[in-house]
């Protein structure tokens, strides 16, 4: 990115002192969505952009995994402990900023009044801290996840080809928009072996969607199935830092060109909303 983007990007901020909160979900786990979460940061955050990744499958996160990063520090450090949020944000590959979700918990997270409360707390600051929040939430819908989701700006839903996987993403869209109509959803299609089989399937899934749901969605674009991902997730390094020339990474750059000519980085009419539908939500429980 050249110096005068730079300084675009920092005016923009100075105009725009809200993050975009951005939530990735998927209808079931194998879909390859943590990894598009954290190359999608990543390419994010070359760009110029405050970019902090936030793995929402508290107990289970795998993120710092694929970065090769330890999990000193989680949400649930903050949730249940005190101190800032700032204290558990860790610092990735590049200028990429990530919270764990922890691994290796034997127990079910409930949240209580004061979880709910330090989270909300919590994010109160980070909105301000970074240009946008990615949510890479845990597959399916928890009840937390679920109003993490509801207050998010944008839902981006992954899905394969595979007709179990396009059910399944429907399903997941089916099920947030009974629960909020008004929700934008984009659409994003991994591990693609044949481009037009995938479009025609994504097609598909946009008709059901505006047929039974009254609902348009965004296709975000298509990832090919690449065997330098897998060697990527292997080394525990991001794909498109470790291979910038595979057809993954090539993929990823584009749709992200493509995602910032689309969107206004900033919530502009009014920059709390997303704070402002944590707290509704989680006080109409």
């Amino acid at each position: 990115m050249d110096q005068a983007q730079t300084l675009r990007n920092q005016m923009k901020r100075k105009n725009e002192n809200t993050a975009k909160a951005i939530a990735v979900v998927s209808g079931k786990g194998g879909v390859g969505k943590s990894n598009f979460s954290l190359n999608f940061s990543m390419e994010l955050s070359s760009q110029g952009y405050r970019v902090l990744l936030l793995d929402m499958d508290i107990g289970m996160g795998n993120v710092h995994i694929l970065m090769g990063q330890q999990s000193n520090q989680s949400i649930l450090h903050y949730l249940q402990g005190s101190g800032s949020i700032l204290d558990i944000v860790q610092k990735g590959p590049g200028n990429l900023s990530f919270i764990s979700g922890g691994s290796g918990l034997n127990q079910l997270v409930e949240w209580h009044d004061i979880e709910i409360k330090r989270f909300i707390e919590g994010f109160e600051l980070l909105q301000k801290e970074y240009d946008y929040l990615l949510f890479d939430m845990g597959a399916g819908a928890s009840v937390n996840g679920l109003e993490v989701i509801m207050a998010a700006d944008e839902v981006l839903v992954i899905t394969t080809p595979e007709p179990t996987s396009i059910m399944d993403a429907y399903s997941m869209m089916k099920f947030i928009y009974m629960k909020n109509p008004e929700k934008d959803f984009s659409i994003l299609c991994n591990r693609v072996m044949n481009f037009k089989e995938a479009n025609l399937a994504v097609e598909r899934l946009k008709l059901a969607t505006e047929r039974f749901l009254h609902k348009k969605v965004h296709f975000l674009g298509s990832i090919p199935e690449d065997l330098n991902v897998r060697k990527a997730v292997t080394k525990q390094v991001p794909f498109v830092l470790e291979y910038p020339s595979s057809a993954a990474s090539k993929q990823i750059k584009r749709i992200i060109k493509n995602y910032i000519a689309a969107r206004p980085t900033g919530v502009q009419d009014n920059p709390n909303r997303f704070v402002q539908r944590l707290t509704k939500i989680f006080s109409n429980r």
